[in-house]
C-alpha cells in the first residue's frame, strides 16, 4: 500500500452542545442534559423520561375521584322541594309537597287497569274531585272547562290490530278569560298502569305534576296567550289507545298544535327529553329559553327511535296519527321498579316533583306564547342535536349547523395533528418520510390495540353467559368497571406497551412515542367523526368534542413548545381533557343508570353481557381514549396495564360469591309474567280435540333457571317451542305483541284448572255466500275487557275484507292476524265480519280457525288457592305478575 496515500478521518469533539452534537447521539445527550438540570419537581415525579410508577394509582385515582365528586352529583342533582308553608312567599311557584299529596290520593286506589273499576271510576273521581277544588280557587284571568271522553276506535300497532272500546279520557282546557284563540299546546300523561303495579312512577307522579300544574296556572295573575289542554289519558298501557282516541276524535284535538308528553320508565329523579320534534327547531329553543333544570340528549332521542328501548309513548301516536310536533320527557332513575308491585308513592323523591314542576311550568308558558305554535309548519325546518351539560346549561344547534361543526372541527385536528406530525421529524432530525411511516405504523398499532380491547369485553361476556353467570353487575352495578371497562382498557393498552418494548432501542423518546399514538388516536375519532356525520348520526357529537379538546391541548403544547418535552406536554394534555372527560362521565353515568335495570326486562332471548360489554367499549373510547395511553409514560407501565386484567379476574371471581347474584329483594327484583291458563282446541266439528291447564310462564331476563330449584314443579317446566311447531302462534294466551315477538321462550308447567270468568266467545250471527268462491261471516265477540283474536286462513282460503282496520289487509300482512281488543266502562260484543275467498270453491272444509284468548288481568279473586301456593314459592327477590286467562281455538 502506498505511503503517500491520504488517508481522511473524522474526528468528533465532545459538547454539551445538544444541536452540535452528532444525530446518533443527539437525543441520549439531551436526556442526559435534562436529567441534569431536572428541578426539584421533577425529580419528585420523573425518573429517566418516564414518570414515577408509584404516581400511577394517584393518576387513575385522579380520573376516579372527579367522577365520584362531580359527575354523579351532577347527575342526580334535584332542587330543593318546595312545601305548602312556602306557597304564600312564592304563590306563582309550583309546590312540590302539593304534588306528593295528589299521588298518594291516586295511588291508594291500587293498580289502575283498563276496565277495572280503579281506573275506569276511581281515577276518575280523584281526578274530578282535584279538579273541582282547582275551579273553585280560579284566578281572574284564565277559565277552565273539563270533558270526560268516552271512545272506541282501532289502529296499528307493532303488526297488530289495536281496537279499543269505551276507554276514558279527562280533558281539562285552561283557556285566558275571553279567548277566543284556536291555536292550543297540548299537555299529556297517563293514569292507567300495569296489573300489578300501584304505578306511582309510571306515570301517577307526572299525573300528580299535571294536576299541580293546573293549579298553579289556575291561580296565577299572568294570562296564558293561546289555551292548554291537559289530557289525563286512561289506558296508556293497553298500549297507547287512550292518546289515539283523543287526536283522533277529540273536540279539542283539531286545535292541538305542540305537545309536551310526559311519561316514565323509573321512580323518580330527573325527567329526561329524549324526543324533540321532529323536523321543530322552535320547539328546542323554546326549551333552552325555558328550562329551569336541563336534561336533554340527541343520543337518547336516536337510540329510542331505533328501537334500542324496549319501550314505546304516547308521543308517536300524537305524532303519527295527529302530525302534532312535541317534546317526550320522561323520569328514567329507579328503572328497577318500574312496571312492578315496588313503584310505590313513598319511594318517590320529592326533589323530582319539583325539578319536573318548575321545567314544565316554564315550558308551558314559553310554548303556549311562542309565535311558532300559531302555524307550526311554517317552521318545520329539520331536525336538531342538543345535550345538556351537567344539568347546568342546554347546547342546541340545527343539525345543518351540527354537521358544519363536525365537519369543521374534524379537518382542523387532521390538520393540527399532521402539523404536530411534521414538527416531530424537525425537531428530532429524522425525516419527515421515516415519521410518516412511523406514524402509519402507530395507526395500525391503535386499531389493533382497539379491536383486542373490544374483544376481550366480548369474550368475557360470552364467557359468562354459558357459565350461567349474567347480570351478575345488575344490582351491584361497580362490577362492570371491572368486568367490561377494565379489560377493554387492557387490550387498548397492552397492544402498544408490547410495541414499544420490543422497539426499546429505537432513539424515538418514548414521550414522543405516546404523544405519536395520541395524535393517531385523534385522527381515527376524527374521522369516525366524518364517517358518522356522512350518515347522518347527529350523536357524532360526541366524538367531535372529543377531538375539539384534544386539539386544543395539542395546540397549546405546539405553541409553547411542550411538545418537544418528554413529560411536561402531559399537563395541559391533562387540564383540557378533563372537561370532555366530566361530560362523558356524566352523560354515561346518566345511560348506565337508565339501562342496566332495563336489562331485567329485555327477555331472556338476548345477552344482556354482550350488549353491555358493547357499550362499554362505546363509553370507554369517550372516557379513557385519550388517558389510558398516558399509561405508557409511567415507569413499569407493563405492571400497571396488566393489574387492569388483575382487577377484572377479581370482579369474576366475585361474581361468582353471593354478591355477584343479580336479584334482591324489592330494590332489584327478577321479573315474571305468571298465567293460570286453560287451553282448548277443537276440531272440524267443533269436538274438543285436546284440552290442557297450568302455568305459561314469560320470562322477562337472561336468568329464568335462578328460580328452577326454588319454585314448585319448575322442574317440570318445559319449553312451549314444540307447542309452536303443531299450533297456530303456538296455541297460548300470548297478551301483546311482545310476547308474540318472544313467544317461543315461554314455558308451560302442567297445573290444575283455573277459575276463570265469562270466557271470551264468538257467536255467528251469519253466515252467507256471496259468490261460488267467496263467503261472509257476521259474527259478535264476548268476554272479558282484555281480549285478543288470531284469525288463520284454512285449507287455500285467504281474508278478502273485515271490518278490522284495513292496513293488515291493504299491506299484505301474512297470516295469522292478530287482533287486540279492550274495552273500558261498556262491555257490549264487539261486532265484525270476515270475509274470506277460496279459488277452488270447496267449502266443505274448514275455511277459518279463530284463537280466543281472555286475560283476568285485575281479578285476583279468581287466583286459585294452588294459584297463590304456586306465586308464593318464588323467592322474595322475585315480581311475578299473575292473572288467569284462556285459549280456545274454533274452526268455521
Amino acid at each position: 500500500m502506498s505511503s503517500d496515500k491520504k488517508v481522511r478521518r473524522r474526528v468528533i469533539t465532545p459538547t454539551t452542545d445538544a444541536s452540535n452534537a452528532d444525530p446518533l447521539l443527539r437525543q441520549p445527550q439531551l436526556h442526559l442534559y435534562e436529567d441534569e438540570q431536572a428541578n426539584c419537581c421533577e425529580r419528585v415525579f420523573v425518573s429517566r423520561e418516564k414518570i414515577k410508577w408509584y404516581w400511577a394509582p394517584a393518576f387513575i385515582g385522579f380520573w376516579l375521584l372527579i367522577y365520584s365528586a362531580i359527575s354523579i352529583p351532577a347527575s342526580n342533582h334535584l332542587p330543593r322541594p318546595l312545601s305548602i308553608k312556602d306557597e304564600a312567599k312564592y304563590p306563582e311557584r309550583f309546590i312540590a309537597e302539593r304534588a306528593e299529596l295528589n299521588l298518594q290520593r291516586l295511588v291508594a286506589l291500587g293498580p289502575r287497569v283498563v276496565g277495572s273499576r280503579e281506573n275506569e271510576m276511581g281515577s276518575i273521581q280523584v281526578i274530578t274531585s282535584t279538579m273541582q277544588k282547582v275551579r273553585a280557587e280560579l284566578g281572574a284571568v284564565h277559565e277552565i272547562e273539563m270533558d270526560v271522553q268516552v271512545a272506541s276506535g282501532s289502529y296499528i300497532h307493532w303488526s297488530a290490530v289495536n281496537m279499543y272500546q269505551s276507554i276514558q279520557n279527562y280533558v281539562v282546557k285552561i283557556s285566558p278569560k275571553g279567548s277566543n284563540s284556536s291555536t292550543y299546546l297540548l299537555v299529556n300523561s297517563h293514569f292507567d298502569t300495569v296489573p300489578a303495579g300501584p304505578g306511582a312512577g309510571d306515570d301517577g307522579s307526572m299525573v300528580a305534576v299535571m294536576m299541580e300544574t293546573l293549579r298553579v296556572l289556575a291561580k296565577s295573575k299572568y294570562a296564558l296567550k293561546h289555551p292548554v289542554v291537559f289530557l289525563f289519558n286512561g289506558a296508556e298501557e293497553n298500549p297507547l289507545q287512550a292518546s289515539h282516541a283523543f287526536i283522533t276524535q277529540h273536540k279539542w284535538a283539531k286545535n292541538c298544535k305542540a305537545l309536551i308528553n310526559l311519561d316514565s320508565a323509573g321512580n323518580g329523579g330527573r325527567e329526561i327529553l329524549f324526543q324533540s320534534g321532529p323536523n321543530h327547531p322552535w320547539l328546542m329553543k323554546s326549551y333552552r329559553r325555558a328550562i329551569k333544570h336541563p336534561y336533554a340528549s340527541t343520543i337518547a332521542e336516536e337510540m329510542f327511535q331505533h328501537n334500542f328501548i324496549p319501550s314505546d309513548t304516547d308521543f308517536r301516536i300524537f305524532r303519527d296519527h295527529g302530525a302534532v310536533p312535541g317534546l317526550d320527557m320522561a323520569y328514567q332513575y329507579n328503572g328497577y321498579v318500574y312496571h312492578t308491585r315496588y313503584d310505590r308513592a313513598e319511594i318517590f323523591p320529592r326533589g323530582s316533583f319539583q325539578n319536573t314542576g318548575d321545567n314544565l311550568l316554564a315550558l308551558i308558558r314559553e310554548i303556549s306564547s311562542a309565535p311558532e305554535l300559531e302555524d307550526t309548519s311554517k317552521h318545520a325546518e329539520g331536525h336538531t342535536v342538543y345535550y345538556d351539560v351537567m344539568g347546568w346549561f342546554l347546547v342546541f344547534y340545527t343539525e345543518t349547523e351540527g354537521i358544519i361543526l363536525n365537519v369543521v372541527v374534524s379537518i382542523g385536528a387532521i390538520v393540527v395533528c399532521g402539523l404536530a406530525i411534521k414538527l416531530m421529524a424537525t425537531n428530532s432530525g429524522i425525516k419527515l418520510q421515516k415519521i410518516l411511516k412511523r406514524t402509519l405504523h402507530t395507526f395500525i398499532l391503535l386499531i389493533l390495540g382497539v379491536v383486542a380491547g373490544a374483544t376481550l369485553p366480548i369474550i368475557i361476556a360470552v364467557f359468562m353467559d354459558i357459565t350461567h353467570m349474567p347480570l351478575s353487575w345488575f344490582t351491584h352495578n361497580w362490577l362492570m368497571l371491572g368486568l367490561y371497562f377494565c379489560p377493554f382498557f387492557f387490550g387498548v393498552a397492552i397492544v402498544p406497551a408490547l410495541y414499544f418494548h420490543y422497539t426499546a432501542t429505537d432513539r424515538f423518546p418514548i414521550g414522543q412515542r405516546v404523544q405519536l399514538l395520541m395524535h393517531c388516536h385523534c385522527l381515527f375519532l376524527a374521522l369516525l367523526t366524518l364517517v358518522l356525520t356522512i350518515c347522518s348520526i347527529r350523536s357524532a357529537f360526541v366524538l367531535m368534542l372529543t377531538c375539539m379538546f384534544y386539539t386544543v391541548g395539542l395546540v397549546f403544547n405546539l405553541a409553547t413548545n411542550l411538545h418537544t418535552r418528554n413529560v411536561v406536554w402531559i399537563i395541559p394534555h391533562i387540564v383540557c381533557y378533563v372537561p370532555p372527560f366530566l361530560f362523558f362521565a356524566y352523560f354515561s353515568h346518566s345511560f348506565l343508570v337508565t339501562f342496566i335495570p332495563m336489562f331485567g326486562r329485555f327477555g331472556d332471548k338476548v345477552n344482556p353481557d354482550l350488549i353491555l360489554a358493547v357499550f362499554s367499549v362505546a363509553v370507554g373510547m369517550l372516557t379513557g381514549g385519550f388517558i389510558v395511553p398516558m399509561l405508557h409514560m409511567f415507569r413499569k407501565s407493563k405492571t400497571i396495564i396488566c393489574a387492569l386484567l388483575g382487577v377484572t379476574l377479581v370482579c369474576i371471581i366475585i361474581a361468582v360469591t353471593p354478591l355477584g347474584f343479580p336479584y334482591r329483594p324489592e330494590t332489584s327484583v327478577q321479573r315474571f309474567a305468571v298465567l293460570h291458563a286453560k287451553r282448548t282446541f277443537h276440531d272440524a266439528n267443533n269436538n274438543v280435540r285436546r284440552s290442557e291447564t297450568g302455568y305459561f310462564i314469560m320470562p322477562q331476563d337472561r336468568r329464568t333457571y335462578s328460580v328452577k330449584n326454588k319454585v314448585i314443579n319448575m322442574t317440570l317446566a318445559r319449553s312451549v317451542k314444540e307447542e309452536c311447531l303443531k299450533e297456530t302462534l303456538c296455541g297460548f294466551p300470548l297478551y301483546n305483541m311482545r310476547w308474540h315477538n318472544t313467544r317461543e321462550r315461554g314455558l308451560w308447567i302442567p297445573a290444575s284448572e283455573p277459575v276463570l270468568g265469562t270466557l271470551p266467545a264468538v257467536k255467528v250471527v251469519s253466515k252467507k255466500q256471496l259468490t261460488p268462491n267467496k263467503i261472509r261471516f257476521e259474527m259478535e265477540l264476548s268476554g272479558p275487557d282484555h281480549m285478543g283474536i288470531f284469525v288463520q286462513p284454512l285449507n287455500g282460503a285467504r281474508v278478502v275484507g273485515w271490518s278490522f282496520h284495513q292496513a293488515p289487509l291493504r299491506l299484505n300482512y301474512q297470516p295469522p292476524y292478530y287482533i287486540y281488543f279492550s274495552y273500558g266502562v261498556n262491555g257490549d260484543p264487539l261486532k265484525f265480519w270476515l270475509e274470506l275467498e277460496k279459488p277452488s270453491g270447496d267449502w266443505n272444509t274448514p275455511t277459518l280457525e279463530l284463537g280466543l284468548h281472555g286475560h283476568w288481568i285485575h281479578h285476583k279473586e279468581l287466583h286459585t288457592e294452588d294459584f297463590k301456593k304456586f306465586l308464593s314459592s318464588f323467592p322474595s327477590y322475585v315480581d311475578a305478575t299473575p292473572w288467569p286467562a284462556s285459549y280456545d281455538t274454533w274452526l268455521y
